[in-house]
């Protein structure tokens, strides 16, 4: 049990555990900015003990987003990142913010553009999206290494880039995704390049400064998409450019498939009343294909994840449904380097403190996946008291209340 609980490095920074707060979009960001809300949701998370805490999801441009109220990497949102990350470090936690492109998750609608990706096509939310010129590959690189470099100047410990869920590098990525014949696409080798570069790009935009690690999807959960041999081949050319820290690995997305990632129950009907009221008869006629059935198993990503610590030398982090101190601890003495919690924090903010004075051996988590709607009005456990949701009082901003 010692060992999981032992600060470990992940690349240049000490943490002091091995429990890492996976990202879950906050729905906290108001025009973009750094609430009140959002910084008492992370500060909630390290006074409860976690090694590190993420900041989710950060666009590196205006047409990055996915969703409204996402933070859009810039210097009007500096300020609000240091009082952040002062937050989270004086309560002893190191702090990442998770950066990407949303590609062909995005909408319209959010962005104002239409969504880049790979290749052309409609995604299955009906939204049509364009493949990425020279030009704008370029210019997204661009855009990562100075989001990078803003959140070094706000005084993070690490990034995460998001490679995975269907989003844009995720989608270079992909064979189902990535239809390209030039220099970006066809060979596994050609659908990394740009993730590649991106990473790299970051890395020489942070130097040994911070810590990068990335969001890798092992499985697409979609026919034609990425699958263990494939994804397996492409993390080996991330590991051999030496400019990741650390993958942390995941599956399915946003796209198509998201219960692939959550699995538990399908919060269905919770989901169709985030819609507008035009749209809700559709989805609840095919909700069910779009969101389909996978029974929880604790640690559902760890069958496939063995494969990949067999496979590479490259620090990883597992990440599905860990909710048990024993599972964590098993999977410290497998050789992962950390544990990623996203719901079982959402239930319980101090569920690493209790872990590691033995008040509990595992989180109150039922997997009812009910806190995965609330992600546009404030995210949280839907279980829990509302008094002790981080972020959760603060959430209508008002006069007084900082953001930056």
């Amino acid at each position: 049990m010692a060992e999981l609980f032992e600060a470990s490095a992940l690349g240049p920074v000490m943490l002091r555990n091995r429990v890492i707060k996976a990202a879950t979009f906050e729905g906290m960001s108001w025009r973009g900015s750094v609430s009140d809300a959002l910084i008492d949701f992370h500060r909630a998370f390290a006074a409860g003990g976690v090694g590190m805490t993420t900041l989710a999801y950060c666009a590196v441009s205006a047409d990055g987003r996915g969703a409204p109220n996402e933070i859009v990497l810039g210097p009007h949102v500096l300020p609000g990142l240091r009082r952040l990350a002062e937050a989270v470090h004086a309560e002893g936690a190191a702090v990442s913010a998770q950066i990407g492109h949303a590609g062909p998750v995005g909408q319209r609608r959010v962005t104002g553009t239409r969504p880049l990706s790979a290749s052309a096509g409609f995604s299955p939310l009906g939204t049509r999206h364009h493949a990425m010129s020279a030009a704008d590959i370029a210019r997204v690189c661009r855009d990562f290494a100075a989001a990078a470099r803003l959140l070094a100047e706000a005084g993070f410990d690490a990034i995460e880039l998001h490679m995975g869920h269907h989003y844009l590098l995720n989608a270079f990525l992909s064979p189902k995704f990535n239809r390209r014949k030039d220099d970006w696409g066809g060979s596994a080798e050609n659908r990394a390049r740009f993730p590649r570069t991106v990473a790299r790009s970051v890395r020489d935009a942070v130097g040994g400064r911070l810590a990068v690690t990335a969001k890798f999807e092992m499985a697409d959960g979609v026919p034609g998409g990425l699958w263990l041999d494939q994804s397996i081949e492409l993390a080996r050319l991330l590991q051999d450019d030496g400019a990741i820290d650390a993958l942390q690995l995941t599956g399915g997305g946003s796209l198509a498939n998201p219960m692939f990632l959550f699995r538990g129950d399908v919060p269905r009907e919770e989901f169709a009343q985030t819609l507008p009221p035009l749209l809700r008869p559709a989805f609840r006629l095919a909700g069910r294909r779009f969101m389909r059935e996978y029974p929880f198993q604790e640690a559902y990503f760890r069958p496939m994840a063995r494969q990949f610590r067999e496979a590479l030398d490259l620090p990883l982090i597992l990440l599905g449904g860990i909710t048990r101190l024993e599972t964590m601890t098993q999977a410290i003495g497998e050789g992962f380097a950390f544990v990623a919690l996203g719901r079982a924090l959402l239930r319980e903010p101090d569920l690493v403190a209790k872990l590691r004075s033995g008040e509990s051996r595992e989180s109150l988590c039922i997997h009812c996946n009910k806190c995965v709607p609330t992600i546009y009005r404030g995210t949280r456990c839907v279980l829990a008291d509302p008094s002790e949701q981080p972020g959760i009082r603060l959430l209508r901003p008002g006069p007084g209340r900082r953001a930056g």
